[in-house]
């Protein structure tokens, strides 16, 4: 597909030609039924919007009770010892990517993150003059929550006192596996503590996966005049932190305790069935910044798990595990042992389509050894980033979520690869300079997920095709009716809708004139065809979804309505609080159809 015909006017046309070798079984693809709603249109309202037939409900917010002993949001945000305790009963703050786990009929449990904390919302002094109890009410809020869930008649609550409910934060006890456990631990028997908790993954063995992102976020340093390794430097970390929090708790101080960084930026296996089980970090599929991980199962068992690193010019990894999966067998090593891949998409700018392979990343190989400072396999996960530029990876344009159609066996995986607004050296899987909109890409392998080369190409490049020329017009999928920036959130249903979801720019000006507030889009995969389904109150991100067993009722992540003050009340008219909402048809159906 040359350029003129990928980005030929701003109408479907002859994108059909370009998505007729999807691999998804057309079976599970009525075209349709696929995409069965009336679209909606841009919104810059503080409130949530779902197509006629639809409704949306809230299930919870951040500070909305666990347990029957705590406390409701306090409006008042009188933050002291006991509302640091109550903090640890109650829902946490922004939440992100979340999976459903069934417990029987109409009963669940719903394990979510928490992804970071917004002061200026949070406090009356909106983060100008913290506290060590501040501190500790931020560490307490954020993480993990996990929560069971009941459906009575048409709606779904939060079952109070569940013995399933717990919240893991900033100081829970974690354990560490895998290759770099004795250099993470340092000859402590356990790390404290998760931080960032951005997207999620799912086991069939039926654990959850929480994957930690800007971890650099939390830490910082009081000796002005200290020096940082190229190693802390790739990673982002700087003297002064966003939150602050070295100046209260020195865990956080990099001068003082320089090797805690190596304890974050994993992904983190959680069983939500066992409220007394210690997360586990699994260092096998490497440290960085983690959005979320996609967990396939081959037909031989083989596990591989796709994850993407969520900042500009990093890469897309692939772990394929050396054990088996068998249903009842022992899971214990699956995460832990294998091959850490990094991606390498090649082909010619402009053409939107190319050859791609996945490189290993082990000590020993492919120049990862003494002369790049590597001394072991554990100094190649933990710093993944430097191994990946090593042997020659793909910087991509901030790689989000990553999502395949598990359902149908389809060798395709779709990946948001969100903006990159200080790109000035294009490739072909990554086009624009100064890209403000993002794009998703998709590739294929021949036969497995396990194949080490795949073809690729690119199923939409968002644009405004309204004000703009050239490749900022966006791919024939995108319309005036569904313009969006920014993909972030991605998924697919059972029957092979794929949801979309963003986090950009809701100025509604300029080059994002006429996309409003974020959204939340469904795509068919087949035809490349994308409809608006929901939009979001003021300054949130749509992020975070997860499907009841009958794919009845679709749970959504609003997160940080009205951050950095923007005039946000949702949900309740008072502080903007991030919230969960269930949204089903009213007629009771399929979500999409």
């Amino acid at each position: 597909m040359k350029r003129r015909t990928f980005l030929k006017g701003s109408a479907l046309g002859s994108m059909v030609a370009f998505f007729a070798s999807s691999n998804l079984n057309a079976s599970l693809l009525k075209d349709k039924d696929l995409l069965n709603f009336k679209e909606v249109l841009a919104s810059t309202e503080d409130k949530v919007i779902v197509p006629d037939g639809y409704k949306a409900e809230i299930l919870i917010s951040w500070g909305d009770p666990l347990f029957k002993k705590a406390s409701n949001y306090d409006e008042k945000k009188n933050i002291d010892k006991k509302a640091i305790e109550n903090a640890k009963l109650v829902f946490g703050d922004n939440n992100d990517g979340m999976s459903f786990f069934p417990l029987m009929e109409n009963k669940a449990i719903l394990a979510i993150n928490n992804e970071y904390i917004n002061p200026e919302i949070m406090f009356n002094h909106q983060g100008k003059d913290l506290t060590l109890d501040d501190v500790l009410y931020e560490q307490a809020s954020l993480g993990v929550s996990i929560l069971e869930i009941q459906k009575e008649k048409d709606q779904w609550s939060v079952v109070l006192d569940s013995k399933y409910n717990r919240r893991i934060d900033a100081n829970t006890k974690m354990s560490v596996s895998g290759p770099a456990k004795q250099q993470v631990l340092q000859n402590e028997k356990f790390v404290y503590g998760t931080l960032n908790n951005c997207a999620n993954g799912k086991t069939p063995w039926g654990t959850y996966l929480t994957c930690e992102e800007n971890i650099n976020d939390f830490f910082g340093s009081l000796d002005e005049k200290i020096e940082f390794s190229k190693e802390q430097l790739r990673f982002g970390f700087k003297t002064q932190s966003q939150y602050g929090w070295e100046k209260f708790d020195e865990r956080f101080d990099l001068s003082k305790n320089p090797q805690e960084t190596n304890k974050f930026g994993w992904v983190v296996e959680i069983d939500p069935f066992d409220p007394n089980s210690i997360p586990v970090k699994r260092t096998a599929l490497g440290r960085f910044k983690h959005e979320n991980a996609e967990l396939i199962v081959e037909n031989d068992g083989t596990v591989v798990v796709y994850m993407g690193d969520d900042e500009a010019n990093e890469f897309i990894y692939k772990f394929v595990s050396k054990h088996k999966y068998q249903k009842g067998s022992d899971t214990s090593k699956i995460l832990d042992e294998g091959i850490l891949y990094v991606a390498q998409f090649n082909g010619k700018i402009g053409d939107f389509m190319g050859n791609g392979k996945w490189i290993e990343l082990e000590y020993g190989k492919n120049n990862l050894d003494e002369k790049n400072g590597f001394n072991s396999q554990a100094d190649v996960l933990i710093n993944a980033r430097i191994a990946g530029s090593i042997v020659g990876a793909t910087p991509m344009d901030r790689c989000e979520w990553i999502a395949s159609h598990k359902e149908s066996g389809s060798v395709e995986v779709f990946a948001t690869l969100t903006n990159n607004k200080n790109n000035t050296n294009p490739n072909p899987a990554n086009p624009r300079t100064k890209n403000v909109y993002g794009q998703i890409i998709k590739w294929k392998h021949k036969s497995s997920h396990k194949d080490n080369e795949f073809t690729w190409e690119i199923f939409a490049l968002a644009g405004n095709p309204d004000n703009q020329t050239s490749l900022n017009k966006g791919s024939n999928n995108i319309t005036s009716k569904n313009k969006f920036n920014s993909p972030d959130g991605l998924s697919f249903d059972r029957d092979g809708r794929l949801w979309i979801q963003t986090d950009g720019n809701y100025s509604n000006k300029e080059e994002f004139e006429g996309m409003g507030n974020n959204c939340m889009l469904a795509a068919n995969p087949k035809t490349g065809e994308i409809k608006r389904f929901l939009t979001g109150p003021i300054a949130c991100e749509i992020t975070g979804i997860a499907f009841s067993q009958d794919y009845k009722t679709m749970f959504i992540g609003i997160q940080h309505p009205g951050e950095k003050l923007k005039g946000s009340t949702f949900p309740y008219g008072k502080t903007p609080r991030s919230s969960i909402v269930a949204i089903s048809k009213i007629d009771g159906g399929v979500i999409g159809s």
